[in-house]
């Protein structure tokens, strides 16, 4: 970065604007996610309007010749499987295209334009699965670049590059946040489309933001930095893409887990909870979307102390090695999910607490803080610049395995007591954690220097 640069609270003033971009980038997402499933359960599936969806008979047929004949539940869920995990299949493109042609800006804008398109196709119950497509695409294009181009505005030994990333996914549960209480509460009150629409203004505010801050951004020719020579402190792409490579096991089961939230966590929170609030003789019943932004109200409560216990700890020289934040982070969403598991055992045959689903997003966040932010600071530092986009694409495709299995996975919910179930989410995640640690030598030699 120039001296010269603006910059916004210690860091260069791009940063702002990209977080901004993204805020607004997830409050599309998530508002649009708070609601798919129980749009498709609820509604889209029903008979008389299933019928009517272009395509939506083709893939079903597609699906049951390798599962079987599906229900609506199970069906919701394949499909919610395939677009949470094509979402993360597409940045590999996304990449590909910005390193070798179009440029990171350019990648960055023409996804979010599909991603408005989508947003307020996703109004029309006939175009659902174009919509989709177009949600799929756009992200593909816009998610591996402008997670880069926070990289990019730093120099490559700038110590403030891994706290830009925890300000960055700081941004991302903003948005993550506040959609299922705008677009969740039109959709279950109002109208699917006004939640679906309300989605759509989301993201056309965050592309009017970064086109707005791109005089702030780093320009593609020279991505903001000074060119990067072979150093004895990164490794080497070939070690770079061995490691990436074993990682990406764990990261697929875990992202199997954590995705259950989105899905089965949405049915148990609909069919099982008792959400009643009551408080001096007052009483409310909790709408079902608003539990999904429990997940990044407590992600930007807890990113500031243990960004400070981190510093603690580094301070006395304790601080744990980045593979061990990955391993820690494993362990911590399996026994968020131990936790569902005793509430399903504690509450047979009645409805559990809605303090269980509190309990159970304390857990998965705090413990995602050590898997998915810091994954990305590792992406962007080992990452040469020619490739950068390409390899976070590369990273990112681990999400696509995983949750594309968490919608095979959350299709066993309707077969399985929710004691098994959860209790299987936890040994997923807490597998993926035994990997980890069963690789650590190998990773420590191939990525930590």
């Amino acid at each position: 970065m120039r001296s010269n640069e603006p910059e916004f609270l210690g860091h260069p003033k791009g940063l702002a604007f990209l977080f901004a971009t993204e805020m607004w980038e997830r409050f599309s997402y998530y508002g649009m996610r708070a609601l798919l499933v129980l749009y498709m359960v609820n509604y889209l599936l029903k008979p008389e309007r299933a019928n009517e969806v272009l395509g939506l008979s083709a893939l079903k047929g597609g699906l049951e010749a390798v599962s079987g004949p599906l229900e609506a539940q199970p069906f919701s869920s394949h499909i919610y499987g395939l677009y949470t995990s094509l979402v993360y299949a597409t940045p590999i493109l996304g990449g590909l295209v910005a390193d070798r042609w179009l440029g990171r800006r350019r990648t960055v804008a023409l996804g979010a334009a599909l991603m408005v398109a989508g947003h307020f196709v996703m109004a029309s119950e006939q175009l659902f699965l174009l919509a989709l497509t177009l949600l799929i695409l756009g992200n593909g294009a816009f998610k591996p670049n402008i997670v880069t181009q926070v990289g990019g505005l730093y120099a490559p030994h700038d110590l403030r590059r891994d706290r830009a990333f925890s300000v960055f996914y700081v941004g991302i549960n903003i948005g993550a946040f506040f959609s299922p209480l705008v677009a969740g509460t039109l959709g279950e009150t109002v109208g699917w489309a006004w939640g679906f629409g309300s989605a759509g203004v989301g993201m056309t505010i965050g592309l009017a933001t970064y086109f707005y801050g791109l005089r702030y951004l780093p320009p593609d020719e020279a991505r903001g930095v000074e060119a990067e020579a072979p150093s004895a402190t990164r490794p080497s792409l070939g070690a770079s893409l061995v490691g990436l490579a074993l990682l990406f096991v764990p990261a697929a089961l875990l992202t199997c887990a954590y995705e259950q939230q989105g899905n089965t966590i949405v049915l148990w929170a609909e069919r099982f909870t008792d959400r009643t609030v009551s408080l001096f003789g007052w009483s409310a019943e909790i709408p079902v979307t608003w539990f999904q932004a429990f997940n990044p109200l407590m992600v930007f409560l807890f990113t500031p102390p243990l960004v400070a216990w981190w510093g603690k700890l580094a301070r006395r020289g304790r601080e744990p090695f980045t593979i061990d934040k990955l391993a820690i982070g494993c362990f911590g969403i399996g026994a968020g999910y131990a936790i569902m598991a005793a509430a399903a055992l504690s509450s047979l045959g009645a409805k559990a607490s809605w303090l269980w689903l509190v309990a159970y997003f304390a857990i998965i966040t705090w413990f995602e803080l050590y898997f998915y932010p810091v994954a990305l600071s590792l992406i962007s530092r080992i990452a040469p610049e020619d490739s950068r986009s390409l390899l976070m694409g590369l990273w990112l495709a681990a999400s696509f395995a995983g949750n594309l299995f968490a919608g095979w996975f959350g299709g066993l919910w309707s077969s399985f007591s929710s004691v098994a179930f959860f209790a299987l989410a936890a040994g997923v995640a807490g597998s993926a954690g035994a990997f980890i640690l069963a690789a650590r030598p190998v990773l420590m030699r191939l990525l930590v220097r």
